[in-house]
């Protein structure tokens, strides 16, 4: 039986970003995925060139980009991240709000997916899923300094010994190993039917990519991290939302320049979430009662010092 077609919308909050929109729209008119990729763009509070250099890539990516942008100017106590990526989302909800099997992508102005971005996807969407998150990767045209990416390479061998945990004690259909566990609004699929069904991005002015997964999983979405979706991101300082990705890179050099050892939740407190998890799970109702409940549980102690190779 050949599998459903996915009409994607990929969603792009952007603020003076004529910079760097050329390096991601050049990236999604380099997808393999078939006909004209559509895109949504919402620029917000933006005095730059933006509008230009998205109609130049417009005109020289006519056969492989379907741009639409939408405009807005927010008030000082909106201007932040959740209004932006609501913005972006909710054009790209407009443009497949009728169409099957409509699923909106969320993506950052600073990122550069690979050319089977959209298509890995598509598989983990077909095999189950409701959202995709992608790896966060730094683009390797924007090297970090050797402490910083020893740093970063020791949080990463953290996580994935964390992932294996949970896949042995708690592992998911729909969620198959090997996988990440990175789903944030740099590279995010959400199927337009779960978006609506819970009230699409909070106005929240950071945390709203999380914010809008957890009220999906709590209304029983299903969540999968293929280790084959990644996208590269740009490990710029200079973000224009604060708690994000720019906030995560100055606090990773922050704790490299100090030369300290991070501390984190021992390897024992994981296996106990994971049991925790899969006792729920058992219920009718478990994979949306673990992600009602599990905001509410004290936080992890972090009482083991991270590995970090010379």
């Amino acid at each position: 039986m050949a599998e459903p077609t996915i009409n994607f919308c990929v969603c792009v909050p952007a603020r003076n970003e004529a910079e760097r929109l050329p390096v991601l729209l050049d990236a999604l008119a380099a997808q393999d995925w078939p006909g004209p990729v559509m895109v949504a763009i919402g620029i917000n509070n933006t005095t730059d060139g933006s509008l230009s250099v998205i109609a130049d890539a417009q005109r020289h990516h006519g056969d492989h980009l379907d741009i639409k942008t939408v405009i807005a100017d927010f008030p000082p106590e909106l201007a932040h991240a959740g209004s932006a990526r609501k913005l972006a989302m909710d054009a790209g909800l407009a443009r497949v709000a009728m169409a099957a099997n409509g699923v909106l992508v969320s993506t950052d102005a600073d990122s550069r997916p690979p050319p089977d971005w959209l298509r890995n996807m598509a598989v983990a969407l077909n095999r189950g899923a409701d959202l995709v998150g992608g790896r966060i990767v730094i683009d390797g045209q924007e090297p970090l300094p050797r402490p910083v990416h020893a740093l970063r390479l020791a949080w990463d061998t953290y996580w994935t010994a964390v992932r294996a945990i949970e896949d042995e004690i708690d592992p998911l259909p729909w969620d198959l190993a090997p996988r990440h566990g990175d789903h944030t609004g740099a590279s995010l699929a959400i199927r337009a039917s779960v978006y609506q069904s819970c009230g699409g991005v909070p106005l929240l002015a950071t945390g709203e990519d999380r914010a809008l997964v957890t009220a999906a999983l709590a209304r029983g979405a299903r969540l999968a991290h293929p280790a084959n979706v990644y996208i590269a991101v740009s490990p710029r300082l200079d973000g224009r939302a604060e708690g994000g990705m720019a906030s995560a890179m100055r606090q990773l050099y922050n704790v490299a320049e100090e030369g300290g050892r991070p501390m984190a939740p021992a390897f024992n407190h994981w296996r106990e979430r994971a049991l925790w998890r899969r006792r729920l799970r058992g219920r009718a109702d478990g994979h949306a009662l673990i992600a009602r409940r599990e905001p509410l549980l004290p936080p992890m102690p972090h009482d083991m010092a991270l590995e970090i190779e010379a």
